[in-house]
């Protein structure tokens, strides 16, 4: 396997049609990865397949923001690259769906039984809860687990080594983990309080917290199983990946002359406006600036899944970070602006300088408690009580996000310099570019090169890096020796994104 630097310095030779040649034979069935026949084919088939990502799905297991949002990002890229209105119009039709699956048209609240103009998300992301009952069907204690895929953990209640005692076993049926607690009571005054004893037992396999719902102690819940249930949640990160395409169509039309005297696309860019800034508004209460110029996303204590109380990684705030600096490019509002501005601050002091001059950063903010840890004594967090300090190296599909932020924040003149993007370009090319044994290209998995190879969960989201390719020509030329090497026929939303990207980035170069 070739070192990062082996690779840097040429280790993959670009031919003479541009493509990269590996050591091993190219495995491509003739696709032609930077040409819009191509990538209409695909998006044809992606979209006739009824796969996950679709206009029509809703967004319960992300299948808007992780599928039919790089789909619609790809229209962007397409437009982009060759000024064809066919585009846009495959943007009306698919945003038009999209927002027609919001909470608010569809009748549907968030956790506070709130409906809003915005995409909820359940399983497999949020805190799972279940209320189990007394005898008589009267909710008495609420039982949670803040682990991914709670939908599939049971709580099961059984009896105590006396009549005023239970015992609770929760129970994964994901991974088989399990965590007991025995002999509880539900006396607040006595030393075995189930909500004391769960408590002071985190973190326990399954994440377990509780809450009383009876507060008098007098009913214990009555022996059986509950499994428990996803609290549906908006998310911001999932917010910024739906809107940003959409604020980008505002973009396009408001300030392309041409487009914006054409009425149908003015209406609908101004329509698509609105319906990204009221969707942005509903992180506004998780919005947190700091006197220093910086700015970022927090969750509120209380929101229903891991880490609540805390800031929000960075790959989640910066993508609703794009959809400010889309409204702000389209419209020149000044509130916007500062709020990418804000963010683009606080991700610039987040970045350090390796030794090939690439950028490295952390998934999760380092002046975050997060990242540094906290207690159950700080009071910081409802479901997640207690953590050990999480400083764990961003890797390539989100770090791509922070890349394409950083990018359109460089564009928009709303932070960062052109040497700025050249050290992002590096993160790819000296970092985390590579081959297999076999000499076929594929990646690390994190943004300092560690993490091993990348699985192709990773390593097809390679093209999303298309954002600093130009300051950087193996960015290009690797990312599509990836599809290459492997014929990719796209099985989900970021593929299609990713053959939208390279012929965006092919027509810049050309």
């Amino acid at each position: 396997m070739l070192t990062r630097r082996q690779f840097g310095l040429g280790a993959l030779a670009v031919g003479a049609l541009g493509s990269v040649q590996t050591g091993t034979a190219r495995a491509s069935a003739g696709y032609d990865y930077t040409s819009r026949e191509t990538f209409d084919l695909f998006e044809r088939n992606f979209h006739d397949s009824g796969a996950t990502g679709q206009p029509t799905d809703t967004n319960e297991h992300g299948g808007l923001a992780w599928g039919q949002s790089y789909v619609l990002a790809g229209f962007v890229r397409m437009y982009e690259a060759y000024r064809d209105t066919h585009y846009l119009d495959r943007l009306v039709t698919n945003i038009d769906l999209v927002l027609g699956n919001r909470d608010s048209e569809r009748g549907v609240a968030d956790y506070r039984g709130e409906s809003l103009p915005a995409w909820r998300a359940m399983h497999p992301y949020t805190v799972g809860s279940a209320a189990l009952k007394d005898a008589s069907g009267r909710p008495v204690l609420e039982v949670r687990s803040s682990t991914s895929y709670a939908d599939l953990i049971t709580a099961t209640v059984l009896a105590g080594s006396a009549g005023d005692r239970f015992t609770l076993e929760v129970k994964s049926s994901r991974n088989g983990a399990v965590a007991t607690f025995p002999d509880l009571s539900m006396d607040p005054d006595s030393p075995d309080y189930a909500v004391r004893k769960i408590l002071d037992a985190y973190p326990t396999p399954n994440q377990v917290t509780a809450r009383d719902l009876d507060p008098s102690g007098t009913s214990l819940p009555a022996q059986g199983a509950t499994p428990l249930v996803s609290q549906p949640v908006i998310f911001a990160v999932h917010t910024g990946m739906i809107t940003y395409p959409i604020a980008s169509f505002a973009r396009i039309v408001l300030r392309t002359p041409k487009l914006r005297a054409d009425r149908r696309y003015r209406a609908k860019a101004v329509e698509y406006l609105a319906a990204a800034k009221a969707a942005a508004a509903v992180h506004d209460r998780e919005w947190r600036q700091t006197d220093d110029g910086g700015g970022h996303l927090a969750w509120v204590k209380g929101t229903p899944l891991g880490y609540d109380g805390t800031e929000m990684p960075t790959n989640q705030f910066l993508a609703l970070g794009l959809t400010y600096a889309e409204i702000a490019a389209a419209t020149g509002d000044p509130a916007y602006a500062d709020r990418a501005r804000r963010m683009a601050r606080t991700f610039e002091r987040e970045l350090k300088t390796d030794e090939d001059d690439a950028y490295t950063w952390s998934y999760w903010p380092s002046f975050g408690l997060t990242y540094r840890g906290f207690s159950a004594a700080d009071g910081v967090s409802e479901f997640t009580p207690s953590g050990g300090g999480a400083r764990q190296i961003e890797d390539l599909s989100h770090g791509a996000i922070d890349a394409e932020f950083a990018a359109l924040a460089f564009r928009h003149g709303l932070g960062f310099r052109g040497a700025d993007m050249a050290r992002f370009a590096r993160t790819y090319s000296r970092n985390m570019a590579t081959t297999d044994p076999d000499g076929v290209p594929t990646t690390f998995v994190r943004v300092d090169g560690t993490g091993g190879l990348a699985t192709s969960g990773q390593y097809l989201q390679a093209p999303r890096w298309m954002a600093v390719a130009q300051w950087d020509r193996v960015v290009f030329d690797h990312s599509r020796s990836i599809y290459e090497a492997r014929a990719l026929v796209p099985s989900q939303g970021s593929h299609i994104a990713g053959v939208a990207y390279l012929n965006w980035q092919a027509r810049r170069q050309d």
